[in-house]
């Protein structure tokens, strides 16, 4: 019997055997079914921004100065995220969202120091995203740019978290912190749409390039996102204090800054006390340099900003500052401020 076998055995044909997979095409089957998937899952909630002028309007013109950005539904009754400077001087914004549904949006609340915008349409059967946890990114991380760059609607870059922590000047010349660079390819008409990680996760609004560059990108980080957005739905505009001056950080000499055991090198001179303001209502007068509020050092015009939030209108602070060789301490009163604040 064991004879019959082993003859058997001799006359089955071997089959040839498999080829040893190749470690790189797994690999990229793995981080295109990453790419794919987080796309499907992201994409019908990404939407087109059209807007027009009141100018066009006007004049019933083609939308010729009007512009397009992106954005992206983050509510399931239709709130949506963008760009402060996309719909900047908006009469009318027209969204399109990817399964070709047309609604007219209206602004719920814009934050142009954070180029920051939140829109709202009224639609049934929404796709939203979910947001994430932009402080658990990592230098190196896979995310996934969707926007409509020149118009090219749904369209889908991937890249890396270049850097962490970065800071970018807004239009209105306020910094907005904690910005992250990514090398997902952003172009024209990207601006408002999600930055988004593997999960479908989104971590950041994509907001601006370096036009000379390659693969120098710039998003706001989902957690400043949340805290604006908070307050754009709840007030319409965000809440901050003013001191009423116009100034420019300066170098404080060396002998003074040993004399006094001055924390930071610098300061904020004082080059205009505008009337009718807190700053014109105190002592603060033009040629003093403000050295800290409430003891804590401003060494900048940009730290003086951040240090301005909500919590200080109508509270008495301490303004330290140096005049001429001497340091005084003066009591200002911060108001809410309408504008962006300095």
């Amino acid at each position: 019997m064991n004879e019959v076998l082993k003859l058997a055995s001799t006359d089955v044909e071997k089959l040839p055997e498999r080829e040893p997979a190749d470690p790189d095409d797994e690999a990229l089957d793995a981080y295109s079914k990453v790419v794919i998937d987080t796309a499907a899952k992201v994409s019908p909630a990404v939407v087109k921004i059209e807007t027009v002028s009141g100018q066009d309007r006007k004049s019933r013109t083609a939308r010729s100065s009007g512009g397009s950005g992106s954005g992206f539904i983050f509510t399931p009754d239709g709130f949506i995220l963008t760009n402060s400077h996309v719909i900047q001087h908006a009469a009318d914004i027209k969204v399109t969202l990817a399964d070709g549904r047309n609604f007219t949006a209206v602004v719920i609340g814009d934050d142009p120091d954070t180029d920051l915008a939140v829109l709202r349409i009224n639609g049934a059967e929404l796709v939203s995203v979910e947001l994430g946890d932009s402080n658990k990114l990592k230098v190196g991380q896979l995310v996934i740019a969707i926007g409509n760059p020149y118009g090219f609607q749904c369209t889908v870059t991937s890249g890396v978290i270049s850097a962490l922590g970065r800071s970018l000047r807004s239009q209105t010349g306020r910094l907005i912190d904690n910005v992250i660079q990514t090398d997902a390819a952003l172009n024209p008409g990207n601006s408002g749409g999600p930055l988004v990680t593997s999960r479908g996760q989104v971590v950041g609004v994509n907001s601006a390039i370096i036009m000379p560059a390659q693969g120098i990108c710039f998003a706001i980080a989902i957690n400043t996102v949340k805290l604006i957005a908070t307050q754009l739905i709840a007030h319409g505009r965000v809440t901050r204090s003013y001191l009423g001056i116009a100034g420019q950080t300066v170098s404080i000499q060396q002998r003074i800054r040993n004399f006094y055991k001055l924390g930071k090198p610098s300061g904020i001179f004082v080059s205009t006390v505008e009337s009718g303001t807190p700053a014109a209502r105190s002592e603060l007068r033009e040629g003093d340099i403000i050295l800290a509020i409430n003891d804590q050092s401003i060494g900048s015009i940009d730290e003086l900003q951040k240090f301005l939030g909500a919590d200080l209108i109508g509270q008495r602070v301490k303004l330290t500052v140096l005049r001429y060789t001497q340091i005084l301490d003066l009591l200002i009163i911060p108001e809410e401020s309408r504008h962006t604040a300095k």
